[in-house]
């Protein structure tokens, strides 16, 4: 989304989906190859607001977005939908258009997307885990 888009967004008062990328021990870094992380970054930011995160807790699935409702979506029920194993500029897209239609809570969750969910309590993986920190210490 241009600056122009979100500042339009805002000002009428239709807050769009934002979409969170983890980019750190696993993702968004050679670990994953093939995939031109900036490219993909730069892509959803021009449909919604991105943040990048430190690490997700969910290495094993490598490249992880997390597409966070709207205001009017998280009215009509939608919550954060976590997908996993992003690694293709298809898939970057297909997160696009469904932002674009809407995203969760207003647009259904396409079937190509629903390969690529994940669920939170998924997460915390041996890989990334610092001993002394788990929910388990």
């Amino acid at each position: 989304m241009t600056d122009e888009a979100a500042t339009g967004a805002v000002a009428s008062g239709a807050l769009p989906c934002r979409i969170v990328v983890c980019r750190d021990c696993c993702c968004g870094t050679s670990k994953v190859t093939g995939v031109d992380h900036s490219a993909q970054t730069d892509r959803l930011r021009e449909v919604a607001p991105v943040r990048v995160s430190d690490c997700l807790d969910v290495c094993d699935q490598a490249n992880v977005v997390v597409v966070q409702p709207s205001a009017q979506g998280r009215a009509g029920g939608g919550r954060p939908v976590w997908l996993g194993l992003v690694n293709d500029p298809d898939a970057t897209e297909d997160i696009a258009a469904w932002v674009r239609a809407g995203g969760p809570g207003i647009a259904p969750l396409p079937d190509i997307l629903g390969l690529y969910a994940l669920s939170p309590a998924q997460r915390r993986t041996a890989a990334c885990a610092v001993p002394g920190q788990g929910p388990e210490d």
